[in-house]
């Protein structure tokens, strides 16, 4: 696996520089692993598919000069700090679960080595004693697959648990009380540790080579991060009080239903969840459709291959529920 460096003397970025770097990396050089760790300012990251206003206090971002960005990845809305390393992982590889369940093993294996207990879980967690000191999100591309997440050497929980609001839902799927309960750091267990040195660590037990960037790429780069500046990508004033409900193994969907003259218009699915495929070839199959379970079902056949563990049994009931504006009574077949 190669280590991508960037030019000495480069200053620290925003975060949505690091994100398009994974994409220049993943579209600009030869099929190959590549890895890269990095960290940023006071920021929260909030999932492609997220109403950002729900998900985040913006009034105490704010006020803390915390920044807010959007990924292209799924998931849910993440803190990272100075004190928080993020790693990010190319891979060649296009079956985004296998090449996921890899990355994350590879970290766990990686924290084994620095002398903690730590234990790939779930779709996207490293954990230590139970507790989440690392998640993660995806990104299929055409021939690639892009990981990245957050690693906790230590952070700022008064940020953390202020300006993200999560669902209480989710905590208590964990059988959680709180935030803090629920997750931990490595300073907890090698008391000391830098980020600088965890960086370091890990670049040396991932990778066995590295390519420096230039600055003609760098710029490249820049070109490629202003996109996620736009009003239209972050949408930071979305909030539509969507009804939804969390689905153990897929995460919190909440439909988005345009109706007209008793008919489905359009339909965009927005919560913490991860998609491997677009689901919007899926969707424009309710168009002109009435609100009827039957119909929606066979609409939504095949929705479980781009958002795996959704049936479109599951799926048709959520948006019937959303013509309707009404709470979803979600009951497990």
């Amino acid at each position: 696996m190669i280590h991508v460096a960037l030019p000495d003397g480069t200053s620290r970025r925003r975060l949505p520089f690091y994100l398009a770097m994974e994409e220049w990396v993943a579209a600009a050089l030869p099929a190959g692993e590549y890895f890269f760790v990095w960290n940023v300012e006071p920021t929260v990251i909030c999932g492609r598919h997220q109403d950002i206003p729900v998900e985040v206090d913006l009034a105490y971002c704010r006020e803390r000069g915390i920044d807010v960005v959007r990924r292209k990845s799924g998931g849910g809305c993440v803190y990272a700090d100075l004190d928080n390393l993020m790693l990010s992982y190319i891979s060649p590889d296009t079956d985004v679960q296998r090449a996921f369940g890899g990355y994350t093993a590879m970290v766990a294996r990686a924290l084994r080595r620095l002398g903690v207990e730590a234990e790939a879980s779930g779709r996207n967690d490293v954990l230590i004693g139970g507790r989440k000191v690392s998640g993660g999100a995806f990104l299929r591309l055409p021939e690639r697959s892009i990981a990245h997440s957050t690693m906790l050497v230590s952070t700022n929980f008064e940020n953390m648990l202020n300006a993200i609001t999560p669902d209480r839902s989710k905590l208590e799927a964990h059988k959680v009380k709180s935030v803090k309960s629920h997750i931990t750091t490595l300073s907890e267990h090698l008391p000391g540790l830098r980020v600088e040195q965890l960086a370091s660590f890990l670049i040396e037990n991932i990778t066995d080579g590295e390519i420096a960037l230039t600055p003609g790429q760098v710029a490249e780069i820049e070109a490629m991060e202003q996109g996620y500046y736009s009003p239209q990508w972050l949408r930071l004033d979305l909030c539509e009080g969507l009804h939804g409900r969390r689905i153990e193994g897929v995460g919190t969907i909440r439909p988005a239903v345009s109706v007209a003259d008793g008919l489905i218009r359009s339909v965009e699915l927005r919560g913490d969840f991860f998609n491997s495929a677009d689901t919007a070839p899926i969707l424009d199959r309710c168009a002109g459709l009435p609100p009827e379970a039957d119909r929606l079902e066979a609409a939504l056949e095949g929705i479980n291959k781009a958002i795996a563990g959704l049936t479109a049994h599951d799926l048709a009931h959520l948006i019937i529920s959303a013509t309707k504006n009404q709470d979803i009574k979600y009951q497990e077949r």
